[in-house]
């Protein structure tokens, strides 16, 4: 595809990327759907409204809506007319005069959260990050719980709290109990973490007692998202025995702004680690949904990186975790989103919580200030990135998740 005019070849955000967003203008009220291209935006609505496309068409009529959900009710086969034409008028260099008047740059628009968080599940797919918890918390046990290699863990998290990127986070407070205390205390976390993460985004609604086969999940899996699930990790170690995580998760999650398509991570597919023992049959299906995804993360504390964690080791695919998730006749609902769970490597640069990094506060971290953390204080901030490999050697970026520390409303 011919590049954008002006844009450089190399840049993450080129015409084969176009994730969704949604934005406000300082003169609008209302949220708009749009696209990326560059470090400008797409006003779809105003796009869509100029070319007669609104009235004629099931899914432009969707993407007039201030979310994406009604887009994500149509299905797989509306996003993929709308990226069709997202990429013929962005390859049509006679249509380049009619897109640039409806392009805003970033630095005049506020990005907002591009859709209603309908359901939230958060999983534990990397081996190597549940290793690493098993060996902290369980040191003389065997790391991996025995149900581990059999079927993709999670949680049900709250919707209610997914944030978009820049959104400030209140540190929580709770019951926590002290090394060797009898009895719990209360008040904010001391042990505030980051889980660097990837989300993703479902349409395609399904009914109750509807199981969602391996070989047909990619058809509800809509974009992935770059995903920060923070963590209080002292009040999850006293909470979840017996039924799991609660409020030690449900205070904040942060996504980025943008949506990428999987449509447009072809290039980014890879093939899973080695699964044995192997899955049963409905974690297997034809094969075709057992991919993972060759995507590279960076985190970032106070802009020291400390961590690039690597998503193409993850043990279990999105397709087995969306399979999953449905098999006992659980609904999809448009606007779902699951998250993988935190994404470690072999390597301790790779790790991607803190948790893991500084050895549950043994080994902290040094930053550039020379500065030490094992967990965040109030004040600190922590950006992750991402990007994916592109057609031709190009990058498909999925921006940056990015959050601030805040002092607890709950003293204690």
């Amino acid at each position: 595809m011919d590049r954008w005019p002006d844009l450089p070849a190399d840049h993450p955000f080129g015409p084969t990327n176009l994730p969704y967003g949604a934005f406000l203008t300082r003169d609008a009220a209302r949220a708009r759907i749009g696209v990326r291209i560059g470090d400008e935006v797409l006003d779809l609505p105003g796009l869509l409204q100029a070319d007669g496309l609104a009235d004629s068409s099931i899914w432009a009529g969707a993407l007039l809506e201030p979310t994406l959900n009604r887009f994500l009710e149509l299905g797989h086969t509306a996003w993929a007319g709308a990226r069709a034409w997202l990429l013929e008028t962005f390859a049509d260099p006679e249509r380049n005069d009619a897109v640039r008047r409806h392009l805003h740059p970033l630095d005049e628009v506020e990005l907002v959260l591009p859709f209603r968080p309908a359901d939230y599940v958060d999983f534990y797919a990397s081996e190597q990050h549940a290793t690493n918890v098993g060996r902290i918390f369980r040191p003389d046990q065997a790391p991996l719980t025995p149900n581990w290699k059999h079927l993709p863990i999670g949680y049900h998290g709250r919707s209610s709290t997914i944030v978009v990127s820049g959104t400030d986070v209140v540190r929580p407070s709770g019951q926590r109990r002290p090394k060797d205390a009898e009895i719990p205390t209360f008040g904010p976390s001391q042990r505030l973490d980051i889980e660097a993460e990837l989300g993703f985004l479902v349409g395609g609604p399904t009914a109750v007692g509807q199981p969602v086969g391996i070989d047909e999940a990619e058809e509800h899996l809509f974009g992935v998202m770059l995903f920060n699930d923070w963590s209080a990790r002292d009040l999850q170690a006293w909470e979840y025995v017996p039924l799991g995580p609660f409020l030690g998760k449900s205070f904040a999650s942060s996504v980025s702004a943008w949506v990428v398509p999987l449509a447009a991570l072809c290039e980014a597919r890879v093939d899973l680690p080695e699964q044995d023992p192997q899955p049963l049959e409905y974690l297997r299906g034809d094969g075709s949904g057992l991919f993972g995804l060759d995507i590279r993360m960076e985190v970032r504390l106070n802009g020291t990186v400390v961590a690039r964690p690597p998503y193409r080791e993850m043990y279990w695919s999105p397709a087995q975790m969306l399979a999953h998730l449905t098999v006992n006749g659980a609904a999809l609902s448009a606007g779902d989103v699951f998250a993988s769970g935190t994404v470690s490597g072999n390597a301790r640069e790779e790790r991607g919580s803190f948790l893991e990094l500084s050895w549950s506060g043994q080994e902290p971290m040094v930053l550039d200030d020379g500065s030490e953390r094992s967990f965040l204080q109030d004040g600190d901030t922590v950006t992750i990135t991402g990007w994916a490999p592109g057609p031709d050697g190009t990058r498909i970026g999925l921006g940056e998740v990015t959050g601030t520390i805040t002092p607890a409303n709950h003293p204690g």
